[in-house]
């Protein structure tokens, strides 16, 4: 675990982001857009942070607002695919690198394994949700 935290905080560096902003750009690369709500609790944020923080990758020229179709209130914060690009390229080496490692496996081995990371990201998100509730509870 310690791994890919290291590697996300060098990657947000690379990128000249926060670790906030390369998680929140990271889930957009993964989920292609979301409404600022869903950001919000995705991050654990505020609405206010998550706002802010829209308006840094905005800036930066990672992400564009749009009007939700099925909603004209809510916004939806979409990435910007050309920017993703220079994402792409930072991560790609560790890409490269975990696929070498996975090819080393069966298939079978490797169904097990994805079906483990599938079950892993619920859990941990869960359990950040736990440790921030405990903060605000204090």
């Amino acid at each position: 675990m310690d791994a890919v935290g290291l590697h996300g905080l060098a990657g947000a560096e690379a990128a000249g982001l926060h670790a906030t902003e390369w998680y929140a750009l990271s889930l957009l690369d993964l989920e292609g857009s979301l409404t600022s709500g869903k950001l919000s609790t995705r991050t654990g944020l505020t609405t206010g942070a998550t706002t802010r923080l829209i308006d840094r990758l905005e800036r930066a020229g990672y992400v564009r607002r749009t009007a939700d179709p099925a909603d004209r209130r809510k916004v939806v914060v979409e990435p910007v695919p050309d920017a993703l690009a220079g994402v792409d390229a930072i991560v790609g080496p560790a890409r490269r690198h975990i696929a070498e490692v996975i090819a080393q496996y069966t298939p079978e081995q490797q169904e097990v394994l994805f079906d483990y990371f599938a079950r892993a990201a619920p859990a941990y998100r869960a359990a950040s949700e736990e440790i921030r509730r405990a903060r605000t509870e204090r």
